[in-house]
């Protein structure tokens, strides 16, 4: 099993990497959580895209956008685990190196999340803590949370 990582502008990926991206948000975003929503939302372009490949096939994929994107703070979102390649401890280790490709890119700085609320306590695992109240977004109840630069 060849685990290999590739962080990549939109304007790098090739036409086959961004058909699997693409693929993966779909089958899991769409059909398997039900969440019908347009999540190609012109924000991909100004991306930075962190892809986990495990044998040439996408196993798992965040994307960091920039301050202003999303947030006033830089940003991950569509943070995604093949169901494939789910138990492999990849959700984990995407989050670290989308963490670092923050802070490598855009210093140590505070990175806000919209989180999916049943995820909050795998993401305070990376320190990332509640703010605001809950919310829904496209049907699914979210959270914003933020980690602190001193984490």
């Amino acid at each position: 099993m060849e685990k290999i990582y590739a962080i990549k502008s939109f304007k790098e990926l090739s036409n086959e990497e961004l058909y699997q991206i693409l693929k993966l948000r779909s089958e899991v975003f769409v059909v398997e959580q039900h969440c019908v929503f347009q999540d190609m939302d012109n924000k991909d372009q100004e991306s930075l895209h962190v892809m986990c490949y495990i044998d040439d096939k996408l196993a798992a994929y965040t994307r960091v956008l920039p301050e202003g994107l999303s947030f006033e703070e830089v940003s991950i979102g569509r943070v995604i685990t093949s169901p494939l390649y789910r138990g492999l401890g990849l959700g984990k280790e995407i989050m670290e190196q989308s963490i670092a490709v923050c802070e490598k890119l855009f210093g140590i700085k505070p990175i806000r999340i919209g989180a999916q609320l049943y995820l909050k306590k795998f993401y305070n695992e990376f320190g990332f803590v509640e703010i605001g109240d809950v919310y829904i977004e496209d049907g699914i109840v979210h959270i914003e949370m933020v980690r602190n630069s001193n984490n």
